[in-house]
């Protein structure tokens, strides 16, 4: 019988076909199900442990959520006042930039470029100031110029809410959930899929050790070569684009946005500033060349414009989540893909008897 009309490639087709378009149409509340799914993958080893010990599933889970919990408020209540208090610090001196930018920026490209930059530095102070002065409507404001109404504000409490309830769920019954997805496997693949899922696994689980250190090195690197350089704001930018080397590209495009801006206010010097860029592109070059390749190593195997693709595409579907999860689930997906192409070079659809 021909490949094409074989009534089981037609319904795996129509499965899939059929999946695709509910994730597309269940995108916009799909993401606090999906962080309460990566969370429960990456607590469920701690989880199990505690229950080896003699802990009840359901007591481990709640222990493990605490522990979650106390992790979450002590960084907030360490870190929070800081960035806070120096966020403020750096608002108020963005007039001062908006003056260097109209009495050495705009000069220094004239004279370079023979380009004639005009800045209304009396009118952007004003805007400026009216931003950042505290008042009561500033944050109907930004939700105003945001597009957001208070039923989208309510939407996304409500997801954020959520999580700890799926995440609770999942954690208690993550045994019972994959013992249910293995039984509806067919059995004349059911081998196969089993390969293919402890494969997912083992380059989940080391893309997420590798990151989570190439995270911590990079985070006290930046943190301290710019403390180095004499950056006032060193703390809170140095472990913003540490935490941003996750997403690729995002790190240094963070990381060079606000040191430059802080160096300008700062420093207002070039000087200053080629100093704090070279903090940044060494560390970039250390992370991209040094140890990414060494600790995560290419065990995902994605092509850089793989990467961007996936980062814009699960962007698209699930927000500022499939941007964090857009490359652990296409190195999973990636494990998937190789085996089906391996599969459809060696069956009959390709072309061999």
């Amino acid at each position: 019988m021909n490949a094409l009309a074989r009534p089981q490639l037609w319904a795996w087709l129509a499965i899939a076909f059929a999946a695709a378009l509910l994730v597309w149409l269940l995108s916009p509340i799909l993401a606090p199900f999906m962080l309460g799914a990566i969370l429960a993958y990456i607590l469920d080893p701690i989880v199990e442990r505690m229950t080896l010990r003699g802990a009840p599933r359901a007591v481990a889970v709640v222990l493990v959520l605490l522990l979650l919990l106390a992790a979450l408020v002590g960084l907030a209540l360490v870190v929070g006042p800081l960035f806070y208090k120096e966020t403020s610090a750096l608002l108020e001196k963005l007039p001062a930039l908006l003056d260097w930018l109209g009495s050495n920026a705009a000069p220094w490209v004239k004279a370079h470029f023979d380009v004639d930059l005009q800045f209304d530095v009396a009118t952007l102070k004003s805007l400026a100031r009216e931003a950042f002065a505290g008042n009561e409507d500033l944050v109907k404001r930004v939700l105003r110029s945001l597009g957001l109404g208070s039923l989208a504000l309510f939407a996304f409490v409500a997801n954020l809410l959520l999580v700890p309830v799926v995440l609770f769920y999942l954690l208690r019954d993550w045994n019972r959930v994959l013992a249910g997805v293995d039984e509806l496997v067919p059995r004349r693949i059911h081998a196969k899929v089993r390969t293919m899922a402890a494969e997912m696994d083992r380059v989940l689980a080391e893309w997420l050790r590798g990151e989570t250190l190439v995270v911590l090195l990079m985070g006290t690197y930046y943190v301290s070569a710019l403390w180095i350089v004499g950056l006032e704001f060193a703390l809170p930018i140095g472990v913003l684009t540490g935490l941003a080397v996750i997403v690729p590209y995002v790190g240094i495009v963070l990381g060079v946005f606000l040191a430059t801006a802080a160096a300008l206010l700062q420093f207002g010097t070039l000087s200053g500033l080629l100093w704090v860029w070279l903090a940044i592109g060494i560390g970039q070059a250390l992370e991209g060349m040094l140890l990414t390749p060494l600790i995560v190593g290419h065990r995902i195997g994605l092509h850089p414009v793989a990467v961007i693709f996936a980062l814009l595409a699960f962007g698209q579907l699930f927000g500022f989540f499939g941007v964090l999860i857009a490359l652990p689930a296409s190195a999973a997906l990636l494990v998937g893909l190789r085996h089906l192409r391996s599969a459809y070079v060696g069956g009959p659809l390709y072309g061999r008897e």
